[in-house]
């Protein structure tokens, strides 16, 4: 028995392992295989992808149905309530008692022992002041709130998985420019070796450049170790195994939109951005909420029936040993007199809690438009930032070629040639990271202003 069990269990779980292997190959159908188990990706596949498969998106996809069938709860409730009740009883013996609790005699029940009944109530509510309605729009809210939930932290993890990926092909080009300095500083130990044999140079330049090349192999480690904890980062967020690897297939270079394109974004964000619409669906739910407490203060009116059958009948005197069938329909009206002062203070914090929650909402607006046109005013700075570096580049290409060629006829020192490699490794890096930054403000301008 255990055996089988075992073995049951062990089917189950390699099944479950072929199907999430089956998704993960039909999911990653569209990107280009890599050697190992590395796939290449563009940012819009990445970004797809883990909108498509994030946990934390999952999870708020399930609110969101959960706070839908809420939803249809209220309106449920607007439904007869309909009950069928049954009971049955078995008497003991009538026992009499002539004085006091003596002299006693015991008869049977009359006209039996036995008691029966069967029958059926309906209530259905004809006006409730309006609470039910509220109710109504106050679940509607609820559920247009947990859309919004899912829809947000959909964006927000788009925003994370756009920033890792850009972060890895950030550090990818860093890995490039890491291993051409390392040829070359290998190169310069080279040479600078000739010159010291040749006595043309000292010893503190061979050490220096030894030193150079040391440090160079380190950031190279570190960049290393660098790419391996982004890539597990964006795994995370794609939710895939970690031993998947991600290669970028779009470089820091690719096309940026104009910032005239940006332009209906910004106008819009004081509508469309995620936390706007929250607090203004926040509102219209503490809204609902205030008139289902002022229905408190209004009558309400029933229609309610009920039809059953009963064993004996009691109906008559005396009792007849019989059953019998009654029915009757009517209404019901119901106002609380009370409600006019337990009520009172009720909707008066309601109130209060209505204009405190259209305050919040202004203020969000305000931040909203402080934030996205903050990021709209980077955007076009980055822009230009790029076009700097990019002319800032070719200047500390030719600056090195012309120090190194001064150094190897004499006419420099080491240092100069130093400080010119490590002015060209900067500005290269500084243009990936300048045209990376650009199209992560990029993405942020698309998640503030609800459109990520």
């Amino acid at each position: 028995m255990y055996n089988y069990i075992y073995y049951y269990r062990k089917s189950y779980f390699m099944a479950a392992v072929s199907m999430t292997l089956l998704m993960l190959s039909t999911t990653f159908a569209s990107a280009q295989a890599q050697p190992g188990n590395g796939y290449k990706l563009s940012l819009t596949e990445a970004v797809q992808f883990a909108k498509d498969q994030n946990k934390w998106i999952k999870a708020a996809s399930i609110e969101e149905n959960a706070a839908g069938e809420d939803r249809k709860d209220a309106y449920d409730a607007a439904l007869p309530t309909v009950n069928v009740n049954s009971s049955y009883q078995r008497f003991s013996d009538l026992t009499l008692f002539s004085q006091g609790l003596s002299h006693s005699t015991t008869i049977p029940l009359p006209p039996t022992k036995n008691a029966a009944a069967l029958g059926v109530d309906a209530l259905f509510n004809i006006y409730g002041g309006g609470k039910l309605k509220a109710l109504q729009k106050e679940e509607t809210s609820r559920f247009k709130l947990a859309g919004l939930n899912a829809r947000d932290q959909s964006g927000n993890i788009a925003l994370q998985t756009a920033s890792q990926y850009l972060d890895l092909v950030k550090l990818n080009d860093l890995q490039k420019f890491i291993l051409d300095q390392l040829k070359r500083a290998q190169s310069r130990l080279k040479n600078i070796n000739s010159l010291y044999k040749n006595q043309k140079v000292t010893r503190s330049d061979v050490l220096r450049a030894e030193v150079t090349l040391s440090n160079v192999e380190l950031s190279l480690q570190q960049n290393e170790n660098d790419i391996a904890i982004a890539n597990q980062k964006l795994d995370v967020l794609m939710n895939v195994p970690d031993s998947v690897r991600i290669a970028p297939a779009d470089s820091a270079g690719m096309t940026k939109p104009e910032s005239s394109s940006l332009l209906p974004f910004i106008e819009a964000a004081g509508v469309s951005s995620y936390s706007v619409q929250r607090a203004a669906e926040n509102v219209e739910l503490q809204r609902a909420r205030l008139r289902g407490v002022q229905s408190n203060n209004k009558p309400t009116l029933s229609f309610y029936t009920a039809y059953g059958i009963n064993y004996p009948n009691f109906l008559v005197f005396p009792p007849v040993n019989q059953a019998y069938a009654l029915g009757f329909v009517g209404l019901k009206a119901q106002y609380n007199i009370s409600s006019l002062y337990h009520n009172k203070s009720k909707v008066a914090a309601g109130k209060l809690r209505v204009k405190e929650l259209e305050i919040q909402q202004a203020a969000y607006t305000d931040n909203v438009h402080t934030e996205i046109k903050s990021y709209y005013i980077k955007y076009g700075e980055a822009l230009t930032r790029i076009s700097v570096n990019e002319h800032s580049v070719e200047q500390a290409e030719v600056n090195y070629r012309i120090v190194n060629n001064k150094y190897l006829n004499q006419l420099a020192l080491l240092t100069d040639l130093l400080d010119a490699d490590n002015l060209y490794q900067e500005s290269r890096f500084n243009l990936v990271r300048a045209q990376t930054d650009a199209l992560a403000i990029y993405y942020h301008i698309l998640y503030t202003s609800g459109n990520l």
